[in-house]
């Protein structure tokens, strides 16, 4: 699928009665980037989990290429183009690496599992290890890789690079700038390392308490200190 546009509209959402984002509006065009920013428990995982349909939506609209999702399932919209490659990663631990990307072909020809393998030489490496036997930095990669060969128009990253040496997370953010240039996906991000968010994303936005209290440019945001340490804590830039 090609990159599509994602328009949120008055979104709220949440678990079981406990409402978590209220009111929730903004626009990412086809092939764009957009980073998503806070301090923790704010309500960033909770968005892309509510993009994806895993949890509880109270009102608002979700739209992928202008067609509404809202109602959807979870599996539904992956068919429709979201993919999300979860903060938990979430491989199958008992599969080998192989077996792990296979699951996430779709309906494609078994030969694109080489996509994966030029993206993440060391999965290649490592394709006959079970997902157990795999480092941290190494599940990542199969999890990203997994979710991309599916060819999703609209992706999600939680925290991609959460608790990883900084070797991978320079890997794996190049692999991400490299799809983005692409122009095959939107992609939004959600990743505690600021600076590496800025680097990514043309535009940002920061929630606070479930809500949007800021939208705009990196540059703006990278230049305005007082917002960072206001919003984001003291210290984010360097």
């Amino acid at each position: 699928m090609p990159a599509a546009s994602l328009d949120v509209k008055n979104l709220s959402a949440g678990y079981g009665p406990t409402i978590v984002l209220e009111d929730v509006s903004f626009s990412v065009p086809p092939g764009a980037r957009l980073s998503i920013l806070g301090r923790n428990g704010m309500g960033k995982t909770t968005l892309l989990s509510t993009l994806m349909g895993m949890n509880r939506r109270y009102g608002g609209e979700i739209l992928v290429g202008g067609k509404d999702l809202s109602f959807l399932k979870s599996s539904e919209r992956a068919r429709q183009g979201i993919g999300l490659v979860p903060q938990t990663r979430d491989i199958f631990r008992s599969l080998t690496v192989e077996e792990n990307l296979i699951v996430g072909i779709k309906d494609r020809p078994r030969s694109v599992i080489q996509e994966a393998y030029d993206m993440f030489p060391r999965l290649f490496e490592r394709r006959n290890n079970l997902g157990w036997q795999l480092s941290g930095g190494e599940q990542q990669m199969l999890s990203t890789a997994r979710t991309i060969l599916g060819r999703p128009s609209v992706l999600l990253l939680d925290e991609p690079l959460e608790g990883l040496a900084p070797v991978i997370c320079e890997e794996l953010m190049a692999a991400f700038t490299r799809l983005a240039s692409s122009g095959e996906m939107t992609i939004l991000l959600v990743e505690q390392r600021l600076e590496s968010a800025l680097d990514f994303a043309e535009s940002v936005l920061i929630l606070e308490r479930g809500r949007i209290v800021w939208q705009g440019t990196s540059e703006a945001l990278r230049a305005d200190h007082g917002l960072v340490e206001h919003y984001i804590g003291v210290g984010s830039l360097h």
